[in-house]
This record gives structure tokens, C-alpha cells and sequence, in this order.
């Protein structure tokens, strides 16, 4: 039976895949979310055990929703083979990961189509499509733990040839601290959560647990703090332009827990744009994400909708 017949008029699932939760929500027919959940993930046993906790939640989900499943999308941590939905290279984080077919592995459990596409591309699919927005042209960063990257190009994502289109994170030439992944200079040396903590620090010599308590010690006029996040958003910002004077991209989504601290980013990112806008004199608007914890989970659910129903 062709696929787009089997989906007809039967929910579809999005699958958000941590390092330590997994999250899913069920989209109705109607587009109306029916149910949603997390449990944690167990990623220190392995790719079988992963794949057996998110199946266990949408199975769980649509019992709870009391509705049959069409086909599920998986927005997961790592490069992966959009293709074939194999995770292709992970962190140290994921045992076993790198090599894992998880979207051969969910079908088996499951009973349905899965496409599997990379976290940050998922949550950069479900922002643009996001209410009033309907970017065709579009950048997508994440701040959190580290920081990810994506790219929409006439309103399809742009994977390159080896699936890693959009890794701005991993970009050099904004600091010269060494980062997570070796190299030197990184902007995610200076824009992650993880990096902001650190910079803080040393700042300081007083640690912190994690961003948001740099962001409140801001708050509360700490100008150590105030400047570590303008370090921040002034590195967010060159980077932000530097990739739509490359791709003529007019808008930028960032999202990730960072961006909780907008607030305490768009000074510097605003100061950036006044004096390092693309040359093509079409204003670049830098916007934070607007769905929240549900916007990989909603971009799953979209590569679904475009992989596997596709529209007549």
C-alpha cells in the first residue's frame, strides 16, 4: 500500500531525541496536538535501549490519545543519514549511537514509516513553519549545551553532501579558547551554555551551574556576567551575518535555552546589525524561536509530513 494511503486520516508522531529526555507529541489529522510526554533517555546504554524508550512513549501516547499512527519524525542529536535515518556520528555522550539505523529500528517497534532528520534541522523546520512566519530562507541556531546550526533554501532544508549544512557552532575566528570538539576559536567557545558558565568563571573565579544563573546574576547588574553575554550576542550576530551575506538569507531563528536570555543578547546582537549588516543593504532580523520545547518534535513531524505524505 502506498504510503501517503496507509498515513490517510491517522495521527503522526515527533520524536525530540536528547541526550537526556526524550520528548513526543501527536499530531492529530486536524493538526491539533493530542497528547504529549517525556521520559528520560537512556543514553549511556545504547542505541536499542533509546530506541525502546521512544517507542515505548508514542506507544503510550496514542493509548493515551486513544488514536492509530500513520508515520512518525525523529529529530535526534548527531549528523545523520537522512536517507536511511542511520545516526552517522555522535558525541561521547550517546553510547553506541554512531552507526545506529534508527529509523530501521523504530519501523520494526513501531509498525509505520519513520524519517529521522538532525535535532537542530527539525527544530529550524518546525520554527519556519511556525504561525505567521512561513520563512522560505531561513537561518537556524541552537544555544545549549553546544551550539547547532541549520539552513532553509526556497523552503527546503539544505543538508550539503556530507549531511552537515548549517553547522555554524563549529564556525572559527570569534575567540581564541579552545572548543568541545578540539579546534580553536569556535563560536561556540562563546555562545553556548556551556561556554557562557565557563567564560564566567574565569571572569570571575566564582563558578556557576549553568547559564541561567550567569543571566540572573546579569539581571541583577553583575557586569561581568552583562558582559559575558555580550560577548555572546555580539559573536551570535557576526555569525548570523556572515551566513546570510554568504546565502542572501534574510532572517535568523535562534533558539535553545540560551535564548531564554534574549533579553540579555539583543543589545549586542542589535549593535552587530548596525554596523555589520549583509551587503546587500536587505535588513537581516535575528529573532528568537517561538515554540518552545516542542519545536524539534513539530520539525519531526513536518520531515514526516514531507517525506513520507507527501502532498498531491
Amino acid at each position: 500500500m502506498p504510503i501517503a494511503d496507509s498515513t490517510a486520516g491517522h495521527a503522526l508522531a515527533g520524536i525530540d531525541i536528547g541526550g537526556t529526555k526524550i520528548g513526543a507529541l501527536l499530531v492529530g489529522s486536524d493538526g491539533e496536538v493530542r497528547a504529549r510526554g517525556s521520559v528520560p533517555a537512556p543514553a549511556s546504554l545504547g542505541g536499542a535501549a533509546m530506541a525502546d524508550a521512544a517507542a515505548g512513549l508514542v506507544v503510550a501516547l496514542a493509548a493515551e490519545a486513544a488514536v492509530e499512527l500513520g508515520a512518525v519524525g525523529v529529530g535526534a542529536a548527531g549528523v545523520i543519514d537522512h536517507e536511511t535515518g542511520t545516526i552517522r556520528a555522535a558525541s561521547a555522550t550517546f553510547a553506541d549511537w554512531a552507526g545506529f539505523p534508527l529509523a530501521e529500528e523504530l519501523e520494526q517497534r513501531l509498525g509505520v514509516p519513520v524519517r529521522v532528520e538532525n535535532d537542530v534541522n527539525a527544530f529550524l523546520l518546525g520554527e519556519a513553519a511556525a504561525a505567521g512566519r512561513s520563512e522560505r530562507d531561513v537561518l537556524g541556531v541552537m544555544l545549549g549545551t553546544g551550539v547547532g546550526g541549520a539552513v532553509i533554501i526556497d523552503g527546503e532544508l539544505h543538508h550539503g553532501p556530507h549531511g552537515a549544512a548549517g553547522e555554524i557552532g563549529h564556525t572559527p575566528g570569534y575567540s581564541d579558547l579552545v572548543c568541545t570538539c578540539g579546534q580553536v576559536g569556535h563560536l561556540e567557545t562563546l555562545a553556548s551554555g556551556t561556554s557562557i558558565a565557563l567564560r564566567y568563571a574565569e571572569r570571575t573565579g566564582t563558578a556557576v551551574a549553568d547559564a541561567r544563573g550567569v543571566a540572573d546574576r546579569a539581571r541583577a547588574g553583575d557586569a561581568d556576567a552583562r558582559a559575558v553575554f555580550d560577548a555572546a550576542g555580539r559573536a551570535l550576530a557576526l555569525a548570523c551575518a556572515s551566513a546570510a551575506t554568504l546565502l542572501d538569507l534574510p532572517c535568523a531563528i535562534v533558539g535553545g535555552g540560551v535564548a531564554a536570555s534574549w533579553d540579555l543578547l539583543a543589545p549586542a546582537i542589535d549593535a552587530v546589525l548596525r554596523t555589520d549588516s549583509p551587503v546587500s543593504g536587505i535588513p537581516l532580523r535575528i529573532v528568537p524561536a517561538v515554540l518552545g520545547a516542542d519545536a524539534v518534535a513539530l520539525g519531526a513531524i513536518e520531515t514526516a509530513r514531507r517525506a513520507l505524505v507527501p502532498t498531491p
